[in-house]
């Protein structure tokens, strides 16, 4: 839908201007000048429920992480689409370099624990069950499932094993930590809430530990400052679900190659991913994790 059409229905009869924000690959966003107030409206892209989305759920969650001071005030929701309206946040990106900074390291465990210690928010994000659903998905709109698929799913099946009942203790998670997805407005905040869910809170760690590249001593600072205290388990829990980080992404990338209207090259960005979590497989701090996780206590 055109976004001017949107915007008219959305604050009909008032002098709006639109901006379009870049950084996304999934949705459009907007810059909305309104009457001297600056907003963002989000329009969801095409089919995205078939990526596991759910507008009701992201707008739940956007509405307990503005309550918890790390997310962008809600200002609006229109239905049924789901577009999402939010107060705009004068602030900058953080580079990666910066962002695995000690410093910042400590802000952003910090900035996690705060939602993962928050009441609950709508929907479910199991990374175990969303690479199947996306590997069925996929195959129902003609997407070839890479080679990789097979023995990614069967290191997935050793990680679910050796997570056992820790890995079914949900928090609220955000599940998508892309460094596109912090803005520093004095404070850091966390945007882009589409995939939250009650979830494994280390795959949250590690999904922020993958994408931002974070060595084993940045690590070992994650951890520390996440749970205030060093734990050998932690760090190992952390390892394996870097792993299922990169697997998700991958598929995710498999899914939009069947759906995705967008000019993008998908098919490199699922074997950029499938190429990071074979790497991961065979590396011997991984394997080193996975052996201590399925030992017997």
């Amino acid at each position: 839908m055109d976004p001017e059409a949107i915007a008219e229905r959305v604050w009909p009869g008032r002098r709006v201007t639109l901006e379009p924000l870049g950084g996304g690959i999934t949705n459009r966003n907007f810059k909305v000048d309104l009457d001297g107030e600056t907003l963002v409206l989000r329009i969801g892209g095409k089919d995205t429920e078939l990526l596991g989305i759910d507008r009701s759920v992201e707008h739940g969650a956007s509405l307990a992480a503005a309550a918890a001071g790390i997310g962008p005030e809600v200002v609006g929701f229109v239905e049924p689409e789901g577009y999402l309206v939010t107060r705009y946040i004068e602030g900058r990106p953080v580079p990666p370099e910066e962002m695995r900074s000690p410093a910042r390291i400590r802000q952003v465990a910090g900035t996690l624990r705060r939602f993962h210690d928050g009441p609950g928010v709508p929907g479910r994000f199991d990374s175990f069950r969303i690479v199947e659903a996306y590997c069925v998905t996929a195959r129902a709109h003609g997407v070839r499932i890479p080679d990789a698929y097979e023995p990614a799913k069967e290191t997935a099946a050793a990680i679910e094993r050796a997570r056992g009942a820790e890995g079914g203790r949900t928090r609220p998670c955000h599940n998508d930590l892309l460094n596109a997805n912090f803005i520093d407005d004095g404070e850091l905040r966390i945007v882009d809430w589409e995939y939250a869910g009650m979830g494994d809170r280390f795959f949250d760690l590690a999904n922020f530990s993958v994408n931002h590249e974070l060595g084993e001593n940045e690590n070992h600072g994650l951890v520390a400052a996440y749970f205030r205290e060093s734990r050998a388990a932690d760090l190992d829990a952390l390892v394996l679900m870097r792993f299922m980080s990169d697997f998700r992404e991958a598929m995710w990338g498999v899914v939009q190659q069947g759906i995705s209207e967008l000019d993008f090259d998908f098919v490199a960005y699922a074997d950029n991913h499938f190429a990071r979590l074979d790497r991961t497989a065979f590396d011997d701090g991984f394997r080193a994790a996975l052996e201590r996780s399925e030992a017997p206590a």
